[in-house]
């Protein structure tokens, strides 16, 4: 169960993708980065190996 991500991760095209999650609501958007992206995810019986799946 997730009850909080955000991030900042490295796009296709060099764009860097912004986005936030809480249950039921959810904000995608591109914007500027910083040196590396960043991934926070909130919850309980987090599968990790999936995360990072979806990132890779």
């Amino acid at each position: 169960m997730i009850l909080r991500a955000k991030g900042i991760v490295a796009g296709r095209d060099g764009e860097w993708i912004h986005f936030d999650y809480v249950p039921e609501e959810t904000s995608v958007r591109n914007g500027s980065a910083g040196v590396i992206g960043r991934l926070c995810v909130i919850g309980s019986h987090i599968n990790e190996a999936a995360i990072e799946a979806l990132f890779a």
